[in-house]
């Protein structure tokens, strides 16, 4: 009996020692925007793919905008360890370096053509996945970086009334994204605001602005801007390509195992595709609702308005890249690998697009 006895102490505290091994790591991550927002779906299934992969070793605690710091301050509170990780779109850290503007949001398509898919080629195979990893360390930071969430073309956006022609938009204030293309926005004469998702519904309420863009139907219509302005632009040029990152502290990333490298890094790949696809549907359902249950009216945007935009984004592009060596070299690297990929792409896309109006029209 005393050797059954000892038998069984022996098994137990090796599985002890085996569940201690494999206890659960708990990191907490904060988001730019709220629980609500249709992005956090995605992150959500992210991480939760990452506990899946890990077997439960590595689990998140993720937390909207707000509630351990500022939306502003969430990289510096990832670079300096205050939470584990965050979630957001990097050329909200243009203001750290212009370059992650190119990474984030390259506006109108880096000026080369660039949509949300030819994007992702480059990132994942003409150098741009090195090229974000340097990102990091030109600004300064201890962070390693995971690009999940590709969307993309995003709307123009939102209007009280419609818009004829460029003059008509340069009489409205305008919510825009922050960085170049928003300070292309200005470049056009538009009078742009930058603020975050959260802030604009109410902003709009208040009149503090006129009109506002933020994604495409989706993401809109769980903001609500549907209750304030019934007038909707899909074709916009400042932000054909936009991604959304999952940052993490680099002394936690790097303590953690080779495993659990891994399963992030595949957890990231996969969801690039997932947003992809889970994009284009849900935004197909939420186009439907706008226009038959909130009396939201589309429109297609004025000529003008691509002619004067590419025209100053270019401009912008290559300002910075006069003035900044890494935002050079990257940029630099879009326009190599546009100009061998970009030619088939588009001549491809053309046909897809000829299709899909084709069946769209039958709709009407």
């Amino acid at each position: 009996m005393r050797k059954i006895a000892y038998l069984f102490m022996s098994i137990a505290m090796v599985i002890g020692f085996s569940v201690s091994a494999n206890a659960a790591t708990k990191l907490t991550c904060q988001t730019v925007i709220s629980a609500k927002a249709d992005e956090v779906v995605m992150l959500k299934d992210f991480t939760d793919t990452v506990t899946t992969l890990t077997g439960g070793s590595l689990q998140f605690d993720i937390m909207p905008a707000g509630t351990v710091v500022g939306m502003k301050e969430t990289l510096d509170a990832v670079d300096k360890g205050l939470i584990d990780c965050g979630f957001a779109w990097t050329h909200y850290w243009s203001g750290d370096h212009p370059a992650a503007m190119l990474f984030g949001s390259p506006v109108a398509g880096a000026g080369v053509g660039i949509d949300n898919i030819a994007f992702l080629s480059w990132f994942q195979y003409a150098g741009g996945k090195e090229l974000y990893e340097q990102l990091w360390k030109e600004m300064g930071r201890d962070i390693k970086g995971f690009m999940l969430q590709p969307v993309g073309p995003e709307a123009l956006g939102w209007f009280p009334e419609p818009i004829k022609n460029m003059d008509d938009f340069r009489k409205l204030k305008f919510r825009t994204p922050p960085g170049i293309p928003g300070q292309t926005y200005k470049d056009i004469g538009i009078a742009s605001v930058a603020m975050g998702g959260g802030d604009i519904l109410p902003a709009l309420q208040a009149g503090t602005i006129d009109a506002a863009e933020w994604c495409c139907p989706k993401p809109d219509m769980t903001f609500g801007f549907q209750k304030v302005l019934k007038h909707y632009y899909l074709q916009g040029l400042h932000q054909v390509v936009v991604n959304a990152d999952f940052y993490m502290t680099g002394k936690t990333y790097n303590g953690l195992t080779a495993h659990e490298k891994k399963s992030l890094e595949v957890a990231a790949n996969a969801s690039l595709a997932k947003s992809l696809s889970y994009r284009i549907y849900e935004n197909g359902k939420a186009l439907r609702e706008l226009t038959t249950k909130h009396g939201v009216q589309l429109h297609d945007t004025p000529a003008d308005y691509f002619v004067e935009y590419m025209a100053a984004a270019k401009a912008t592009l290559e300002k910075n890249a006069a003035k900044n060596a890494f935002f050079k070299e990257v940029w630099d690297s879009q326009k190599a690998f546009a100009d061998i990929a970009v030619p088939f792409w588009s001549g491809a896309q053309m046909s897809n697009a000829q299709l899909g109006m084709a069946h769209a029209a039958t709709l009407k």
